[in-house]
This record gives structure tokens, sequence and C-alpha cells, in this order.
């Protein structure tokens, strides 16, 4: 197999050959069709998550068929399409694994982290945490449904129920949440880099009927905000957009150091939450939406070897919608 390799963290990936992996028992090999490129993925390799399983093949957002199975898993199984998202796996055994939280779990292991993921020809997986998927559909577009539609899903759930809703950050995860809040009648409002004129533009394309710089105001208040670009300085300008009682969702797994802000910007009961990795059945639930939605996901193919110049677009906002990674 070829794979795309971290070694250490602030470094260039490195294309490698290993030998093609063998499945332990409950585990399955898939053969890998497409991954995408998540701003986690960004964190991982840039160091700004701690303790990476070094070295470690990073993606989460994987889309391929399953090649080879290990004892305890039907054998028919082989050949099927199957989705493989962040979390890996949990231990089923901590109180929040017990209380239907396993996003929350104290001993997860997660894909592209912690376990080897998809920028490679093949991924070892737990099947129990793989989602079945439909044989027909495009590799490409459907990859980024595996966290920026499973992770916007969750966020935008978290976010209420607010007819008017504000998206900052207009990119692999928003585009996918915006067709959703839009199929569920919400007006979508989205906040951009100061002066991206492009990704305003790119934000009214995919269903908002709003867009403009992170420095402006919405022209009403909003009833709920979610931020999917990691910077801590729109946390306040959020709670600012919202009205009393709304809420205001972080949904990234890192975010630079929030300023300090006036109490007045959450008093009247604005609430400030996070989202943490996803469930099982956030997954179900969504991948059953998406059919019903017709989601369409804008997106970059990259060639596997070409994956630190997706990272490298990612990083400077040079790409709209999301980049997948094709073995």
């Amino acid at each position: 197999m070829q794979a795309m390799v971290l070694e250490k963290p602030g470094e260039p990936l490195v294309l490698v050959e290993r030998p093609d992996p063998e499945p332990s028992a409950g585990e399955i090999v898939v053969r890998v069709a497409a991954c995408g490129v998540c701003r986690t993925d960004l964190h991982v390799v840039d160091g700004e998550l701690l303790r990476p399983k070094l070295p470690v093949i990073p993606g989460h957002e994987i889309v391929g068929r399953i090649e080879a199975v290990g004892s305890g898993v039907d054998s028919r199984r082989v050949g099927m399409r199957v989705g493989i998202p962040w979390l890996g796996q949990t231990c089923g055994k901590c109180r929040y694994c017990r209380a239907g939280r396993e996003n929350l779990c104290d001993r997860p292991l997660f894909t592209g982290y912690t376990r080897d993921g998809g920028y490679a020809t093949h991924v070892v997986a737990n099947p129990d945490y793989s989602f079945v998927l439909p044989d027909t559909g495009d590799d490409v577009a459907t990859a980024p449904l595996l966290c920026a539609g499973l992770i916007g899903w969750r966020s935008l759930k978290l976010a209420g129920e607010g007819a008017r809703i504000g998206l900052y950050g207009f990119g692999a995860a928003a585009h996918i949440v915006a067709a959703v809040a839009r199929w569920q009648g919400r007006e979508v409002f989205a906040f951009t880099r100061p002066g991206d004129l492009e990704a305003q533009e790119f934000a009214r394309k995919h269903g908002a009927s709003w867009a403009a710089g992170s420095d402006q105001p919405p022209p009403e208040p909003l009833d709920c905000a979610i931020i999917y670009a990691p910077i801590g300085a729109l946390v306040p300008a959020a709670l600012s957009a919202v009205r009393k009682g709304g809420r205001v969702v972080c949904a990234g797994i890192h975010m630079s150091a929030i300023p300090s802000f006036p109490y007045s910007l959450l008093w009247e009961e604005r609430e400030l939450v996070s989202v943490a990795n996803l469930t099982r059945s956030d997954g179900v639930e969504f991948f059953e939406l998406v059919p019903k939605i017709g989601i369409v996901t804008k997106t970059t193919a990259y060639a596997l070897g070409l994956a630190n110049e997706a990272l490298a677009d990612l990083r400077s906002g040079r790409l709209q919608g999301a980049a997948v990674l094709v073995p």
C-alpha cells in the first residue's frame, strides 16, 4: 500500500510504501476510493492537537469498499461500500458511553489521529464504527460528508431550531450545513474573511440569503450562530450578533484563544457551547437525510501524493468547499 505519513508535527507528510494491511479479529480492511481533507487534519499535521500516534496516516473522511475482514466479521461484508469517520472506536464502558454520549468517551480512538487514517490506498477500521453507504454515488462528492457533513449536522442540531442562523467560516462544513438549513426552512447568514468577495459569492450560491465579512453585523439579529473557522475572536462577534436567548456553537476541535469580552454580550440568557466529535446515531440520522435533501458538495480532487498541496491550499484559504484525495 501507499500512504502519506506524518512523522513529526510541523513537517510535510512523506509518501511511503508499506505492506498491504491484514485485519485482526473484529477489523476490516478498506480499499480507499476517496478521503476528504479536513481542517482537523490540518490541526494534527501542524501540531495543534497534542499526542497523536506517531508516525500516523491522517485522514478521517474516508469512502471505500471492504477488501478483507478479520475473524468475527461477516465475510459477506466484503465488497460493501462504507464510510469511515473521525470516531474510530469507543470503550463502551465509561460514564459517557453508558449515557449514550459516546462522543465524549474517556478512552476513544480517532481515525487519522490516534489510529491510522485514509491518506492511503488502504485503511484498517472497526466495522461497528463504519457507515454502510449505498452502492451508487460519487466517492469524491461523498467523502466530505464523513466529517464536514457529520459535524455540521451535530452542530446544527445543537444550535437549536432558530429560523435565522449565522455561519462563521463558509467552507466544507458550512456549505453542507447551509443546504440542510435551507431544506429545513431556515434563513442562512454567511460570514467570511473580511474582504473575501469570492467566498461571499460562493456562500450566496450555496444558500445564504446574506453574506459579508465577519467584521460586519448581520442586517437583523440571529437566532443562533455556528462558528466553523478556528478563530477565537469570532466568539464575541457571534455573541453580539445573536438575539436575547440566542445560542452560539463552536464547532471546531481547535480554536485560537478567545479574547475577553464584556458580560453584556453573554447576558440575557445567550448561550455559548462547543461540539465534540460525533456519535454513530448522528451518522445514521444524517445519512438518512442526505438523499432527501439532495446535498451536492463542492470538491477539488488531488492525487494522494499531493496531500501536502491540498493541506496548504486549505491552510491558506484558497479552497472553496472541500479538498479530497484520490489514491
